[in-house]
């Protein structure tokens, strides 16, 4: 006989757990993929909705010598409204008024996800988002130049994305231990760089010619996705285990299942009722919290009931702050997150005036941020794990960033070379710390020992940290499109004031707990 290959034989070595887990893994890294991927393509099409292209012609006499030109305002092709002189300030509201209703809607989110299924809830957010991201985009098709008209659309948007987060945190929490959390949560939280990359990508191809499909095309897809998770996505593993329970009963046995849980994880009833023609051993799924499945043989003409552990309660608002590290974190991703979106919502535009690129060529460039975020993410999980310090790992990341943004305000000046190097380390050094925050330290967090095994305050815990720091990414933008009017170097001075804040928003006694250690090295 021929040798099994050894790529099969690779294969064989994983069990079906470990399958599962990994197709978790895949599935919930591309639906929060396609979130991100939803959200970029504004940051791009800025430039297309304000641009000078207004052209200078000469008056049409013999001689056009000593004549000044003539500016035909009507060839400008601006999109109104943002073609007035304020065009910064009505953008940067437009940011806002996505990211003040994400903040807000994040809050509830958590608490909400809590109490519904994490499928069906998801879903609908997925749906409803793609349906608002093409709605912007039909304000090309149909000519639309009201300011409210894409004000309301960005607001209802940013509410029904808050769904994501919680949602897919939650999940990816029941799948995996806390074992190499760090790592295991650094490369699956690159989905944020790997969405903005593609929505930078897509909404580029698109930006020139017809920028609403810069917006259509991403909320096609990210309805599609909503679809995907509803026919794919499994919440936790003790589903696996109810089908399984389900599938061995044996066909001539009436199983009655008594089913009232939450996210599907609460006291599960299969009873087998006498009367039925079966043989004389039946077998029967005990389902524990924790438990892989144990089958035990049971009696004819028995009636067997297995129940799961008592369902813990959600816990407060309240209680999730009392949580050690939540407000401390909370605070400090307030201002990593507002650096990260200044970065998310204006670095296209600041390319373009700053290099005087056009919108597509600026679009691509910004994605270099993203690919630093990636690296940065996925080395702040690995140094995290080994080190076993989380917060020592942001303050260092932090403390290194603040000056690096500066280098990148000067070094971006001097041609295309050093800004690209300059755009993979500052993506690293901003979203390391922001990676590390929403992923690793919200799931630590949510599965903190006080709370005595409540795995349900996972969600809470998320939104409660992951809202704070919408805040954060609410303000950033709006600041920078303030700013902006009196020149890039403010913009700058408020990110790396910023990241000296997110540094000092942890309590006292870690904060010099750090610095004594940076003194003893």
């Amino acid at each position: 006989m021929a040798p099994v290959p050894p790529g099969i034989r690779f294969l064989a070595s994983f069990n079906r757990d470990q399958w599962y887990k990994a197709f978790t893994f895949a599935l919930t890294f591309l639906l929060y993929t396609s979130f991100h991927l939803s959200r970029k393509p504004i940051s791009i099409v800025k430039s297309e909705l304000h641009k000078n292209c207004s052209h200078v012609m000469r008056a049409p006499t013999e001689s056009s010598s000593g004549q000044q030109p003539v500016l035909h305002p009507e060839l400008d092709c601006s999109w109104k409204p943002f073609d007035r002189n304020n065009y910064k300030q009505l953008l940067g509201a437009m940011d806002y008024s996505f990211l003040c209703a994400y903040a807000i809607g994040m809050y509830l989110s958590g608490i909400i996800g809590e109490r519904l299924p994490i499928r069906l809830y998801l879903t609908v957010g997925m749906l409803t988002s793609g349906l608002f991201t093409c709605l912007f985009g039909l304000g090309y098709v149909y000519d639309i130049h009201s300011l409210g008209f894409y004000v309301f659309v960005q607001v209802a948007n940013g509410l029904v994305q808050t769904t994501g987060w919680p949602s897919v945190v939650t999940c990816i929490g029941n799948w995996f231990g806390k074992g190499r959390r760090g790592l295991i949560m650094g490369l699956w939280n690159s989905h944020t760089s790997v969405g903005n990359i593609l929505g930078s990508l897509i909404a580029g191809y698109y930006v020139s010619s017809n920028w609403g499909l810069s917006f259509i095309v991403p909320g096609v897809i990210i309805a599609a996705m909503g679809v995907i998770c509803f026919l794919f996505l499994i919440e936790h593993p003790n589903d696996l285990k109810i089908a399984c329970a389900q599938s061995s009963a044996p066909s001539s046995q009436k199983v009655h299942k008594n089913w009232n849980g939450v996210n599907g994880h609460k006291d599960l009833y299969l009873q087998y009722k006498p009367g039925a023609k079966t043989q004389s051993w039946d077998t029967e799924l005990l389902l524990g919290q924790e438990s892989i499945g144990v089958c035990v043989p049971v009696q004819q003409q028995q009636v067997v009931v297995v129940k799961s552990e008592a369902e813990p309660s959600p816990i407060s608002f309240m209680r999730a702050l009392r949580i050690p590290g939540v407000v401390e974190f909370s605070l400090c991703l307030l201002f990593a997150k507002l650096v990260s979106y200044t970065f998310l919502f204006w670095l296209p535009l600041y390319i373009t005036k700053a290099a005087h690129l056009d919108a597509k060529k600026a679009g691509d460039l910004s994605t270099l941020f993203d690919v630093g975020g990636i690296v940065g993410g996925i080395l702040a999980g690995v140094i995290s794990d080994k080190m076993g310090k989380r917060a020592t790992t942001c303050a260092v990341m932090l403390l290194l960033a603040a000056p690096t943004l500066y280098g990148f305000s000067m070094i971006s000046q001097f041609g295309l070379g050093p800004t690209i190097g300059m755009l993979l380390v500052c993506g690293g050094l901003v979203n390391g710390p922001y990676a590390l925050i929403t992923t690793a330290v919200s799931a630590d967090l949510g599965t903190h020992k006080s709370l005595k095994g409540n795995a349900r305050a996972l969600s809470t815990v998320t939104a409660i940290i992951d809202g704070t720091g919408s805040v954060g990414a609410a303000v950033g933008p709006l600041l920078a499109g303030l700013l902006s009017a009196q020149g890039w170097d403010q913009v700058f001075y408020m990110l790396m004031t910023a990241d000296f804040l997110a540094l000092l928003s942890f309590d006292d006694k870690s904060f010099f707990l750090f610095i004594s250690r940076l003194k003893e090295h």
